[in-house]
């Protein structure tokens, strides 16, 4: 009797978990309508295409007691009827040691062309909760980032979070493969957000470099893909970052970029039906910022310190993805087209840019020559048109005077070329020895 059923025993064994499905009833733009099943918000669902394809979505709202699934892949071959089945929880990505040095997709799905990750690989629910505040001491250690510019005036704290904000093209990416390269840290998780699919293996290869890429996670949604994709990047990028913080690491985490984060969830708004309110943003772009934002920091079991580029719309840092941004960190360094221009690089505004914890981290010496080196080049932004068109006779200023001796060596002290690593002690030594005897 028992042989008998075995055959039956497996069937029953190989059917789907779920029995309930749906089936849809409507795509509008970029959102599938479907009847049933029975789904919460954030639920992962198949849809089972006429074609026989199954194409993962994810339910996004609710209208007129019907969901409103966001496909994961394109829209194509989704017709009226076609079966909608609930997987009952959100996506599960991989995480741990077996995916360092890989490039995944944000369901964690290898893209590198180096094999599928090992069955024992851990998995972890893609978004997580961000941890209590009163878990998170305060930030007491020196991050050293190997660049001059940022170790001397705006020195980062292990855990702290800090944008840079730019135009295009000023050279974000490669200041964040500097940082990547030169940085103290045990891990590094790097996720590109609506980047240019050209630019990835040049990130990777050029700016990244192999040495860094071992002990790098790589999550990747490039500029093509749905809306939905780009946006669960940044959640795939703070599990993963959260996972080797719990194990006791440093983990360092960078974002290129915040701003492509919020076109992606503008996009996922509207589509829903959210009301446009700050320059055509939903209030559900200000609402996932602080979500994404304050998974990093120190806590009791490690720290993750992190960096996020913010583009900014016509070299205009006031709009309101920039505003929001800085609003939250806890710091911003603001690379300016003028510096790009005179092949000043990094092209770091001294002036204009800010880490709110430097005097908690730095000595009194350091502060001292960070404000003289300040005060130098504030003298020299405010006489620079009396300078270049001959107006001013030296003399008749001794502060001036001893700014424009003084400056050509800073800002020679300034640039970095991309190849060189500089440490903290030779870096505050080498601005000792330039500012010299100023008061």
């Amino acid at each position: 009797m028992n042989e008998l059923l075995k055959p039956l025993q497996r069937s029953i064994q190989e059917m789907d978990s779920y029995a309930i499905s749906g089936r849809v009833s409507k795509v509008v733009g970029l959102t599938v309508e479907s009847q049933g099943p029975p789904a919460s918000l954030g639920t992962a669902c198949w849809i089972q295409t006429h074609q026989g394809h199954r194409i993962l979505s994810e339910v996004v709202g609710f209208r007129d007691n019907k969901l409103l699934l966001m496909p994961w892949e394109d829209l194509k071959g989704i017709a009226p009827g076609d079966a909608v089945q609930s997987l009952g929880t959100p996506p599960q990505i991989p995480v741990g040691d077996h995916v360092l040095g890989r490039m995944l997709d944000p369901l964690g799905r290898p893209i590198d062309d180096l094999g599928a990750l090992p069955q024992e690989t851990l998995r972890s629910p893609m978004i997580q909760k961000v941890p209590s505040p009163t878990k998170r001491p305060r930030i007491q250690k020196t991050f050293k980032t190997g660049i001059r510019a940022i170790d001397a005036f705006a020195t980062c704290g292990v855990g702290q979070r800090l944008g840079l904000f730019a135009g295009s093209g000023v050279g974000k990416s490669s200041l964040l493969g500097m940082i990547a390269r030169y940085a103290e840290s045990d891990i590094n998780v790097i996720a590109l957000i609506g980047e240019r699919g050209r630019e990835v293996l040049e990130f990777v290869e050029k700016d990244l470099g192999p040495e860094a890429l071992k002990k790098t996670v790589l999550i990747i949604a490039t500029s093509d893909q749905p809306a939905l994709v780009r946006i669960k990047a940044a959640h795939t990028a703070n599990t993963i970052a959260a996972h080797f913080r719990a194990q006791g690491k440093h983990v360092l985490l960078m974002m290129d970029s915040l701003t492509r984060l919020a076109m992606a969830q503008r996009e996922v708004g509207l589509a829903i039906g959210e009301p446009p309110a700050t320059r055509g943003y939903p209030p559900s772009v200000f609402g996932l910022f602080p979500v994404i934002l304050e998974q990093a920091g120190c806590y009791d079991q490690g720290a993750i310190t992190a960096f996020y580029t913010v583009l900014t719309e016509g070299d205009d840092w006031n709009d309101p993805v920039s505003d929001c941004a800085r609003s939250i960190l806890d710091g911003h360094l603001l690379l300016t087209r003028r510096l790009a221009a005179e092949n000043h690089y990094p092209a770091i505004d001294i002036l204009e840019s800010l880490s709110r914890l430097q005097p908690d981290l730095v000595t009194e010496a350091h502060q001292n020559l960070a404000g003289k080196a300040r005060h130098v080049l504030a003298i020299q932004r405010q006489y620079r048109e009396l300078i270049e068109i001959g107006a001013y006779t030296p003399g008749n200023n001794t502060q001036l005077d001893q700014a424009l001796h003084i400056y050509p060596q800073l800002i020679e002290f300034l640039r970095q070329k991309i190849s060189i690593k500089v440490e903290f002690e030779e870096t505050l030594k080498t601005l000792e020895s330039i500012l010299g005897g100023l008061k």
